[in-house]
């Protein structure tokens, strides 16, 4: 392997992406001038475009990087991570986009407050939705550090910092509209790649996946087509499965796509074709994953990075040579840059519409302040982002997404399916659903093996399970639903009659 020494064709591979992408942001800064543009791009995306920048958005580091190395590493249960982000889009299809659409404005926090005293919602929702953000952003800024690190031999510390920069320049100048076109791009980059590459190992096996399976079993035993290696709990293996089922629902970067559309109607199909696309992904990163267990082996992958990162790209230079490699890390690095804009578009819309427009203000922001606030926040985030990606050196994408997601279950889901759909649900049971949930994750997650053992080295933890969902979920539902019964309020009742029909037909 060739890692870390400078590559021509690698570096012509990512100044190219740049390149492209700067050209969006230009084009894209052009005709951001008003909050409306920044935040939900003029709300002109249609539902072909909006489905690929859903895809982008969704189809993380922590998918092409993290469920690949997961998978060689540890064989059928990686799985667990793409099965579970899978699953979670028929919820939201069926269940949130709709109402989304036509209940909000900029943030999923303006849905939960639309019958609700706005400022304890609005800062409720406000604290899940930057914790969800913050770990979220640690899986793509250290699967960045990781590969521009390996490709380049640049120290991994300055390979985050460029990645914050970078993400920093696109958000800033060219809002939601740039974000939404650097996404489609990746998309379309990321499955081309993929599906080149799954086609490259398939070769090897005179294209029968079965026989793939075959050559794993044979090299490293049955038990890598058998759950257990890396979940051996059954109730690690079913909160895990709840937090990214129901996570995907409560991701602030996701639900805030949806205003970018011109209506519920396109906001559905825009998810259908995003599904397709998704699950057309994680097909092959089952492939990907066994074809490197087979082809590179478990003990080079943790030697090149020790949370298995680097299987995809080790992958493509075994295949392909030093130039595929090039496309696939461009690629990769295309994938963090999109979704981490993505982040801090949604971090910035907490921080400048919920909180200064919304709660400071009262609603009643001075002619292009929020914009303004909007853009500091996005300095402020990214290099908080920086800082958390050099602090988390070393661990696995997909692992840490997965934590990510059961804040967004355990903060944003109930709060959120529970305002729309429960006509008795009050200010205090919403707000305190959010906050209930956020800190109870927050919290278990500290005292997880996750962190206590595989982090701090300790010998036991006080929370048996790493991924706490199957705790905090229905904790956050009962926690909302208690507070409401004993804290009545008969107006914010009385105004979900009303929320009702603007459910069904539509803002605006």
């Amino acid at each position: 392997m060739t890692f870390g020494t400078p590559d021509p064709v690698a570096i012509a591979f990512f100044a190219g992406f740049i390149t492209l992408t700067l050209g969006i942001t230009w084009w894209a800064a052009r005709r951001t001038t008003t909050t409306e543009h920044f935040y939900a791009a003029g709300r002109s995306v249609t539902a072909g475009q909006n489905g690929f920048a859903l895809a982008g958005d969704y189809m993380s580091a922590a998918s092409f990087l993290g469920i690949a190395g997961l998978v060689s590493t540890s064989g059928f249960d990686g799985l667990i991570y793409s099965t579970g982000w899978l699953v979670g889009w028929p919820v939201v299809l069926f269940l949130i986009a709709e109402p989304l659409r036509n209940l909000g404005r900029y943030t999923f926090a303006d849905v939960v407050a639309s019958r609700l005293d706005p400022m304890p919602v609005r800062i409720s929702a406000t604290v899940g939705s930057l914790a969800t953000i913050a770990f979220y952003l640690i899986a793509q800024m250290v699967g960045a550090g990781s590969l521009v690190r390996l490709l380049f031999g640049i120290p991994y510390e300055t390979a985050v910092v460029i990645v914050g920069v970078a993400m920093m320049g696109y958000v800033l100048f060219g809002g939601m509209l740039a974000t939404t076109w650097v996404q489609i791009v990746k998309a379309v980059l990321l499955l081309g790649g993929a599906a080149a590459l799954a086609l490259m190992v398939l070769a090897k096996f005179s294209f029968d996946p079965r026989l793939l399976f075959a050559a794993a079993a044979a090299k490293y035993g049955a038990g890598v087509l058998a759950p257990g290696k890396l979940v051996s709990n059954p109730l690690d293996a079913i909160s895990l499965g709840m937090a990214l089922m129901f996570g995907t629902a409560g991701l602030p970067h996701i639900l805030m796509r949806f205003y970018t559309v011109p209506d519920a109607r396109t906001a559905r199909r825009s998810v259908f074709i995003a599904t397709g696309l998704i699950g057309l992904f994680y097909l092959m990163t089952f492939v990907l994953g066994f074809g490197a267990m087979v082809l590179v082996g478990p003990e080079a992958i943790k030697a090149i990075d020790a949370g298995g990162n680097m299987a995809a790209p080790m992958l493509a230079e075994l295949l392909g040579g030093r130039a595929f490699l090039g496309f696939i890390a461009a690629v990769a690095f295309a994938t963090i840059l999109a979704v981490v804009a993505g982040l801090a578009l949604s971090g910035a819309a907490a921080i400048s519409h919920d909180i200064w427009a919304s709660v400071i203000r009262k609603g009643q922001p001075k002619p292009g302040e929020e914009l303004k606030v909007a853009r500091i926040a996005t300095i402020v985030l990214a290099l908080v982002a920086m800082a958390l990606g050099i602090a988390f050196k070393g661990q696995n994408v997909a692992f840490m997404v997965g934590l990510a997601f059961a804040i967004a279950a355990s903060a944003n889901f109930p709060a959120l399916v529970l305002s729309v759909f429960w006509r008795r649900t009050t200010t205090a049971g919403a707000a305190s659903s959010m906050i209930v949930g956020a800190v109870s994750t927050l919290t278990l997650i500290a005292l997880s093996p996750a962190v206590q053992i595989d982090l701090l080295h300790h010998t036991t933890a006080i929370f048996p399970l790493k991924n706490p969902a199957l705790v905090t979920i229905p904790l956050s539902f009962a926690t909302g639903i208690l507070v409401s019964l004993l804290r009545p309020d008969r107006a914010s009742e009385a105004r979900h009659a009303a929320l009702e029909t603007r459910l069904l037909l539509g803002a605006d």
